[in-house]
């Protein structure tokens, strides 16, 4: 992942309008819903992070609930949208945020890894029976061009999932650094149009 570099035309299928039966079960009859990187990052300054495997435990348990707590902190520092993505189907992705009761967070279901391997990000998991996974990463996205990237180090034998750069505290601390630079500069563009 490189500062600068273009995101790609990419498009993800969507799922919306699945209702869960009365009886239990998974949720169905909804329809397929394309949308691109285009629709998702154009014009905006957005937070994606992505992880190896909706419902896995660091994923879970800290990354996603930590950004939806801190979503509108992070919004006030000059951000428009945060988005968690992984190699999972709308399916999957959806079911995870309801599960999670996830409210402000928007998935992006990357069910061929395309983004992932946009980025560079798409790794072998086949050692744990995830086959091609995404990296455990955070960027900040500026109208579809990585302004800055956090990606976690590979596993080792001592620490099998390292989590820390990708945190949002981490992504926090960079966009206080940047925050007083991006308010000027949406003051300036906004005299400039009135």
């Amino acid at each position: 992942m490189k500062q600068g570099n273009c995101i790609p035309n990419l498009t993800f299928m969507y799922r919306e309008g699945d209702e869960a039966p009365e009886g239990g079960g998974c949720p169905i009859g909804g329809e397929f819903v394309p949308k691109t990187t285009g629709d998702l990052f154009h014009g905006k300054r957005v937070v994606v992070f992505s992880l190896p495997g909706a419902y896995t435990p660091t994923c879970s348990t800290y990354q996603l609930p930590g950004f939806e707590e801190n979503y509108q902190t992070i919004k006030g520092m000059g951000i428009d949208e945060i988005y968690v993505s992984s190699v999972n189907d709308a399916f999957v992705m959806n079911a995870w945020a309801d599960y999670l009761n996830i409210q402000n967070v928007k998935v992006i279901p990357d069910g061929n890894g395309e983004l992932a391997d946009s980025l560079g990000m798409l790794a072998d998991f086949s050692a744990v029976g995830f086959g091609k996974r995404s990296k455990r990463f955070a960027a900040v996205i500026n109208d579809g061009v990585i302004e800055m990237g956090f990606v976690e180090p590979d596993a080792s034998a001592t620490d099998p999932d390292p989590y820390g750069i990708s945190s949002p505290e981490t992504v926090m601390a960079y966009l206080e650094t940047t925050k007083n630079e991006f308010l000027k500069d949406t003051k300036e563009q906004e005299a400039v149009t009135v």
